[in-house]
């Protein structure tokens, strides 16, 4: 059985009051691998990307969440939308495909934390 392999791209989000986003493409993700396994690799190669300012490579990021699939609608929120947080932030014990994640799927990587206080409060500071 071969795995499924995608194209996805991950923003990492900085912050969400500044819009600070850098996004990252990666080519050939098994949509097979859990999300947890996902997210390892993804902090291990940002860790040691070349080209990300340092303030993306040392970031605390913990949560995906799916921003936009092909050829679904595009949401018109900058960084990420604040809704339907049950179905689009990734769960760590799921496989990428089980959690929706296909070829060209868009996903914000970001720190839990920071994500509640801007959806408690969503101000834009620019």
């Amino acid at each position: 059985m071969s795995s499924e392999e995608a194209t996805i791209t991950v923003r990492l989000v900085r912050s969400f009051e500044y819009r600070n986003f850098k996004p990252v493409v990666y080519h050939g993700v098994n949509v097979d691998q859990t999300v947890k396994e996902f997210i390892a690799f993804v902090l291990n190669d940002v860790s040691s990307r070349t080209g990300l300012p340092p303030p993306f490579k040392k970031y605390k990021y913990d949560t995906m969440k799916i921003i936009h699939q092909a050829h679904g609608s595009k949401t018109n929120e900058l960084v990420v939308s604040l809704e339907d947080d049950d179905t689009l932030i990734l769960k760590e014990g799921s496989t990428l495909k089980a959690a929706g994640v296909a070829n060209e799927t868009e996903l914000a990587f970001f720190c839990e934390e920071d994500y509640r206080n801007y959806q408690a409060n969503p101000v834009s500071t620019l």
